[in-house]
């Protein structure tokens, strides 16, 4: 009877990856930002009619600075985020953001329909705190 011989196999290496990592970094990204989107999302959902510009190119946010936004509704209330607020809270806020050492940019949300007056006294105490970082929202033409 012939014998015969068979060659050992040498070992090789896996080639199979272990993904397990990878798919709970997807589904913790992904949770991060299902959390993070509404927040993001809500001052956004205040109904205000922004004034209306001409189109030019716009400016690029540093991502560096915090911002936070102030909006003044047609009746004349004012709100800080979507916090409602009197101007006597908002000027102990504002104090606050100017303490800071590097305070936030301050987004104005002005509805079309708001006075001159609302606009001038909010700017009043922006400036009393010295807070000149300051964006106007507004829509472009269509």
């Amino acid at each position: 009877m012939a014998r015969t011989f068979r060659r050992p196999r040498t070992a090789q290496p896996i080639a199979e990856m272990n993904v397990t990592n990878l798919v709970d970094l997807g589904f913790t990204l992904l949770i991060i930002f299902m959390i993070a989107t509404p927040l993001i999302q809500q001052e956004q959902t205040i109904p205000v009619s922004l004034p209306v510009e001409s189109v030019s190119a716009q400016q690029k946010p540093d991502p560096a600075l915090r911002s936070e936004s102030i909006t003044v509704l047609p009746d004349g209330r004012v709100l800080l985020g979507d916090r409602p607020m009197i101007i006597r809270q908002l000027a102990v806020q504002l104090a606050r953001f100017a303490a800071e050492p590097k305070p936030p940019v301050i987004h104005l949300r002005l509805d079309a329909k708001a006075t001159a007056q609302q606009f001038v006294t909010v700017m009043d105490e922006l400036k009393k705190h010295n807070l000149s970082k300051i964006s106007f929202d507004t829509q472009v033409a269509r």
